[in-house]
């Protein structure tokens, strides 16, 4: 029996179709298609050329997950980047879906951590089980375009998720530096407030540079005109955080400055969320910037601001904390909900 999954955000698609297999909990995959958003004029019409068209020689699926990068309601979704509206009761009844659902794209990533193989993750601290602890609790934060994070309750293959907003809570600078980073990006933005998800994301890094670059000791940086670039075309601005860490990786000693900051930001933050929660079943680090930063989340910088929470340090010493490898999570995440979905 088939089942759709879809990774749906304002710059792609991802697709796939998956099938059960009889001694493997895990969906496996039998095909998969990416497609970029702003070509289309709607979601429907991605959907039907990849079923009717990519797809048409494989059995229709009987359940569909759309994770959705938009605020949802009553299974409708506006993936508000390309002005689209999305809404799972006319997907179900156009393909003929027997049970089809909208779900955030980041809290469906809970979905997929009792199905991970070890291949998909890794291990930063195992953590320590006590008795009267709920291992069943479990915490996902991912830094990406944005930062999301997101609590579930897993009970073998029972799943409860838990969807949050905690990206947006407070920025609080721990050092000189972070406050003067903090007010510049008050005055940047001309807000009273700077959120977490300001720093901690893909785009936050590219902030930090921009902060660091506006100061006097770095007007020479080869950066410099690659800003200049940005002021023409903001959609340049994606290609900045890779450049960043490639500088940091050559020795760039402004650049490095950059990432600590960073990746101080998100240690700490990670501290806060496992203290908030105390996720004894896991805490996950997952987004975009996950695979990529792994070794630097293994660092003792990294872990010295994640172990910095005065007289609670220690709980965190008991908590897993593990990196997911598998960039395509999401879609994986949504096609681990769609088997759960399946009527048999």
């Amino acid at each position: 029996m088939n089942f759709l999954a879809c990774d749906l955000g304002g710059t792609k698609v991802l697709l796939g179709i998956f099938k059960k297999e009889i001694n493997n909990n895990s969906p496996k995959l039998i095909f998969k298609k990416k497609y970029i958003s702003s070509d289309w004029s709607c979601f429907e019409l991605i959907l039907e050329d990849f079923l009717k068209k990519e797809c048409k020689n494989i059995t229709h699926p009987s359940s569909a997950c759309f994770a959705v990068a938009g605020p949802l309601s009553n299974n409708n979704a506006k993936i508000i980047n390309l002005s689209w509206n999305i809404s799972g009761n006319a997907l179900q009844n156009k393909f003929k879906f027997e049970s089809c659902e909208l779900i955030n794209d980041f809290a469906v990533q809970i979905y997929g951590i009792p199905f991970l193989k070890k291949n998909q993750y890794s291990t930063i601290q195992n953590g320590s089980h006590y008795e009267g602890t709920n291992n069943d609790l479990h915490a996902i934060v991912g830094a990406g375009t944005g930062l999301g994070i997101a609590r579930g309750i897993i009970s073998g293959e029972k799943v409860k998720v838990l969807a949050s907003e905690g990206g947006h809570v407070e920025y609080s600078p721990k050092s000189r530096l972070e406050w003067e980073l903090k007010i510049w990006l008050k005055n940047y933005f001309k807000v009273e407030r700077i959120s977490c998800e300001r720093i901690i994301s893909g785009t936050g890094l590219s902030r930090i540079a921009e902060w660091r670059l506006s100061k006097p000791d770095a007007q020479n940086h080869p950066l410099q005109q690659y800003l200049k670039k940005i002021q023409i075309f903001d959609a340049a601005r994606k290609e900045l955080p890779e450049k960043i860490c490639n500088l940091s990786k050559e020795g760039d000693q402004i650049m490095i400055e950059v990432e600590r900051i960073w990746l101080g930001a998100y240690a700490s933050l990670l501290g806060d969320v496992a203290l908030h929660e105390l996720c004894f079943g896991g805490l996950w680090i997952s987004g975009g910037t996950a695979s990529k930063h792994f070794k630097n989340f293994n660092s003792d910088l990294f872990l010295k601001q994640f172990f910095d929470k005065g007289r609670l340090k220690d709980i965190l010493k008991t908590i897993p904390m593990k990196v997911i490898l598998d960039e395509e999570f999401g879609l994986f995440s949504a096609a681990c909900r769609a088997k759960m979905l399946l009527k048999n």
